[in-house]
């Protein structure tokens, strides 16, 4: 259950709305603000992107600014269509490696490898590609809402899937004028949230396949999960 959290978390982003909403868009103008995205990220055929990620529970939200959550930092490595690589930095050094046939959660300090199958992880590894393409066909897998801007002067869309996930109440996502994502906030049915802020994404285009693909140093212990 534990990488199952953590890729959901990782993949999924949390896209989350922020409760003071600015000025209210038209229903018409959510096609230009995806097809936007579309064109910002859908050209891209490999980039590196550095994020946090903050996992808040129910309890620490009502607390409000007092409470911090759980926090991580790293490099996200895509190329399309559907290779995946995180690299976590902090607080512990982890690598998460996705192709279209295996996923690797590999933990140096504990000297394990997980292995498991990719279309375990179907839904998740789908919206991650979603994301990452600028919300390529989002629309087939979730009902999307465009909110209108926050404070900030970002597109808030909130993402409801559909049909509903077992665990995913919704997903929001902001992003910049310019069609650049920029947060994505998760709320599980149990009411607490993962938030990814993502930063400036780099363009790579030497970034061979191989780069996505794993394997285990001498000495690390491998788990093949059913």
């Amino acid at each position: 259950e534990g990488i199952r959290e953590m890729f959901r978390g990782i993949i999924l982003c949390s896209l989350l709305f922020s409760i003071i909403q600015g000025t209210a868009l038209a229903s018409e103008d959510l096609p230009q603000v995806l097809d936007g995205l579309k064109k910002a990220y859908g050209h891209l055929d490999a980039i590196s992107v550095p994020y946090t990620r903050e996992v808040v529970t129910r309890s620490m939200s009502m607390l409000g600014t007092q409470a911090k959550g759980d926090l991580a930092g790293g490099t996200i490595y895509f190329r399309a269509p559907d290779l995946l690589r995180l690299e976590q930095e902090k607080p512990n050094i982890e690598t998460i490696v996705a192709n279209s046939a295996t996923m690797w959660w590999y933990i140096p300090d504990k000297k394990t490898a997980y292995e498991y199958k990719t279309e375990e992880f179907g839904k998740e590894l789908r919206l991650m590609t979603n994301i990452f393409r600028g919300l390529a066909q989002v629309e087939d897998n979730f009902k999307v809402t465009l909110h209108g801007k926050n404070s900030l002067g970002e597109y808030e869309m909130e993402l409801i899937p559909s049909p509903p996930w077992e665990e995913i109440q919704k997903i929001e996502v902001m992003a910049t004028d310019d069609y650049h994502i920029r947060t994505v906030k998760i709320h599980n049915l149990l009411g607490s949230v993962t938030i990814f802020t993502l930063g400036e994404f780099a363009e790579i285009h030497t970034l061979d396949k191989r780069f996505f693909t794993f394997t285990a140093p001498k000495g690390v212990k491998v788990i093949r999960e059913k």
